[in-house]
């Protein structure tokens, strides 16, 4: 008897003391409780948030290619254009290269600014600005006025790139166009002393430098 009269006043005690505690701190225990539910939540509806909103990007990026494909090439570059300046980040940039590719069409000093702004754009992936450095080039070698572009090519052509081939070709062509083929034989020849060189590169350079007499 004497032991659940212990028992039962150790219980009211702990229960007591539980209360007590609750009192004081029950507020804090609600609001942390409450901040990781919302939390949470706020994660998951951010992330359901990024998921609709890749989506959307795709259906739009969708929509300017079928703009494309019917003709109405003003109304894709446009809505190339609004992807550029909205979209996420992957959609984006691929956005910007149709719109630069677009406006090759009509606009070369437009398009080649644009690839160029793409390649001096630290937020996008280094072979994606490579790219962009080698298409400027490439809209570059018959546009007067334009050899910036082409000189972008020398740090590309002496990197590890992967495009360091194409980017020696590219700059070998524009040095012929400009009668200079000391500077398009000297392409060539990095061109074809180069194992790590494309077999289809390296076979048209040894082709041109046969040529060249050598």
């Amino acid at each position: 008897m004497a032991e659940d009269i212990f028992r039962e006043v150790d219980e009211d005690l702990r229960r007591d003391r539980a209360v007590q505690l609750w009192k004081r701190y029950g507020n804090w225990v609600i609001a942390g409780a409450l901040a990781l539910v919302i939390g949470t939540a706020g994660y998951v509806a951010w992330q359901d948030w990024q998921r609709r909103q890749a989506e959307a990007d795709g259906v739009r990026f969708v929509t300017a290619l079928d703009l494309i494909q019917a003709g109405n090439r003003d109304r894709a570059a446009i809505s190339f254009a609004d992807i550029a300046r909205t979209g996420r980040a992957g959609y984006a940039v691929l956005a910007r290269f149709y719109e630069a590719a677009l406006l090759a069409q009509t606009d070369i000093p437009a398009a080649i600014a644009t690839y160029r702004e793409i390649a001096a754009d630290s937020s996008v992936d280094r072979e994606m600005r490579d790219i962009a450095t080698i298409l400027a080039a490439l809209n570059a070698i018959d546009s007067p006025g334009a050899g910036d572009a082409v000189e972008d090519l020398a740090a590309l052509a002496g990197s590890a790139s992967p495009w360091r081939f194409t980017a020696l070709e590219i700059a070998a062509i524009s040095a012929m166009k400009k009668g200079e083929m000391g500077k398009a034989k000297e392409s060539y020849t990095k061109i074809s002393d180069d194992p790590a060189a494309p077999a289809g590169i390296r076979a048209r350079a040894a082709e041109m430098l046969a040529a060249f007499g050598g």
